[in-house]
């Protein structure tokens, strides 16, 4: 099979790479992709948010499938314009995809799914906001969300009055909601829009700084499996979140097909519902996909096709997987790019197979790879648990030059601590 992934970031790195070692997949390719992608597919230019442009290199590659990574594009409607084409696709229409594009939408979505989330408010004017923000001052932070795609900037989470404020103020349309309290998990669905098949819960990292210290970011790092949650709790959201929202958009007319990812809150009052995406986040993608046994391509083929009914169990491995994320000088405000990144090599040779890097904001210039974005690679690694797996992926983060980048020490280390004592 050929397969055409489309994006550019760790995320599609991640995927191309599963995907690279699958022995199903003949040809692998991806648009626009980038400097690492480059070792492991062909890569091609395309304007990943124009549909016929994606079909018609999709047609041109004979691609069986083709797997569109980002939210932008998928909410744009590029998998309709793929499908539209007769290529099976891997994403949600257009309109499935609001449940990302739209926080409201989602909301809405999940009131008439009965799945329990934070209780919000949708504003458009300054006085509906400062009602909003009224309602929640109890002492909690505000929790202000931009109501449409921010590129993972939208969201503010503040104890400050103002702060929160202007960021309501500077967005046309914010949703507004309570703060939940208790330990975050991600938890990706891959489905048809019929059967949901649950992957491997992880954990990320949001903030800059150790000790969740600094400004959100787009997540600095990410760890699976997670020792601390309860063992019942992939089933429980199956059968609370995610299947529940799956049948109401199919009720809706506006099937989801691809892959939902729930952000999730455990909170004292139960898991609770902070965010749905519509496509594999980053950097929890990183760790999901280096502990899948089941070959890649198959699985999303199923759901392309609508046969995940049919699909045998996912298998796992038993390994823990740790992903660090190394960012460029003045990321998150002001990220500096076109720095040379030193070090590739030294990983690939003395830290694979169990240490790897995987490229976000990078790019080839003459025979140097060097910073293009934000967040720039993300350094991988597994282990029999998760203290050998941080230690290796620690280790590779060490071998890597780029001038003024840093990246957070602390990824892993309290769960893997307790993992040890225990």
């Amino acid at each position: 099979m050929k397969v055409l992934v489309i994006g550019g970031g760790a995320r599609e790195h991640a995927l191309c790479r599963s995907l690279s070692l699958d022995p199903a997949v003949t040809a692998l390719h991806c648009a626009p992709g980038n400097a690492g992608i480059a070792e492991v597919a062909e890569l091609h230019p395309v304007d990943q948010l124009d549909g016929a442009a994606v079909a018609a290199l999709a047609g041109r590659l004979e691609a069986g499938l083709v797997v569109v990574g980002p939210e932008a594009p998928l909410v744009a409607g590029v998998a309709d314009a793929v499908r539209e084409a007769g290529i099976p696709c891997f994403g949600p229409s257009g309109e499935a995809a609001r449940l990302e594009g739209s926080k409201a939408f989602a909301k809405d979505v999940m009131a008439a799914a009965e799945v329990p989330t934070a209780r919000s408010y949708v504003c458009t004017t300054p006085a509906e906001v400062d009602e909003a923000l009224d309602a929640f001052g109890t002492g909690d932070p505000y929790v202000v969300k931009d109501d449409g795609l921010a590129a993972g900037k939208g969201v503010v989470v503040t104890t400050d009055l103002a702060e929160a404020r202007a960021h309501a103020l500077a967005c046309e349309r914010v949703v507004i909601e309570e703060y939940l309290d208790g330990p975050e998990v991600s938890l990706f669905a891959i489905t048809d829009g019929v059967t949901v098949v649950p992957l491997t819960p992880a954990q990320d990292f949001k903030r800059a700084l150790d000790g969740d210290e600094g400004p959100n970011t787009g997540g600095m790092g990410a760890y699976s499996p997670l020792p601390w949650a309860d063992p019942k709790l992939v089933d429980e959201v199956l059968e609370t979140v995610l299947q529940p929202t799956v049948d109401e958009l199919r009720r809706r007319g506006t099937p989801f097909s691809g892959l939902l990812y729930a952000g999730l809150a455990i909170t004292s009052r139960g898991v609770r519902v902070i965010e749905f995406n519509a496509r594999f986040g980053d950097p929890e993608t990183q760790v999901v996909l280096a502990r899948l046994r089941t070959p890649l391509a198959g699985v999303l083929l199923a759901s392309a096709n609508g046969s995940l009914d049919v699909l045998p169990p996912l298998a796992w491995r038993d390994e823990a997987a740790v992903t660090v994320v190394i960012a460029s000088n003045g990321y998150p405000a002001d990220p500096r790019t076109g720095d040379p990144i030193d070090g590739l090599a030294d990983v690939a040779a003395q830290d694979a197979p169990h240490a790897y890097v995987l490229h976000a904001g990078t790019k080839q210039d003459g025979d140097r790879v060097v910073s293009a974005g934000g967040r720039v690679l993300s350094v991988t690694a597994t282990g029999a648990d998760l203290t050998e797996a941080r230690s290796r992926a620690y280790a590779a983060v060490g071998r890597i030059g780029l001038e003024g980048s840093h990246h957070r020490s602390d990824i892993a280390a309290e769960v893997a601590q307790e993992a040890g004592r225990a």
